[in-house]
């Protein structure tokens, strides 16, 4: 079986590395990261790449991370993929226009960094035994 792929979309370099370092448990299980840095980069991706899991944000320059769910969420072709909207917006509206873009998860920013990773877990289907 080839390995998963993440997806990380922000358009903070420090974030993206941050995000990684959550996620460095999943190497052994052969998950490979990518990253972007605006909307159209991430569509981009993943229309080339087909993650299985993308991590967006939402306040971006450019194309923003509703609009780029939207759009994976709309295609035949990428709607499976699972996106997890990762955003410092937490009020109740931004979470239904996260819902209403179809967005499978809504956390807000600051997390905790096993709390990434579960979900990461989750939704690749690579829960630990113990779990």
């Amino acid at each position: 079986m080839a390995g998963k792929k993440i997806l990380i979309v922000d358009d903070e370099p420090m974030f993206r590395t941050l995000m990684i370092q959550c996620l460095r448990p999943l190497v052994k299980e052969d998950v490979e990261f990518l990253t972007a840095e605006d909307g159209f980069i991430a569509l981009k991706m993943a229309n080339s790449e087909e993650p299985d899991l993308i991590f967006l944000d939402l306040m971006m320059p450019g194309m923003d991370g509703i609009e780029v769910c939207r759009l994976i969420k709309t295609n035949e072709r990428l709607k499976h993929i699972q996106v997890v909207i990762l955003t410092a917006r937490k009020h109740p509206q931004d979470k239904e226009i996260g819902k209403l873009s179809g967005a499978d998860k809504y956390l807000v920013k600051p997390f905790e960094p096993k709390d990434i990773l579960q979900c990461a877990q989750e939704a690749l289907g690579l829960l630990p035994a113990s779990a």
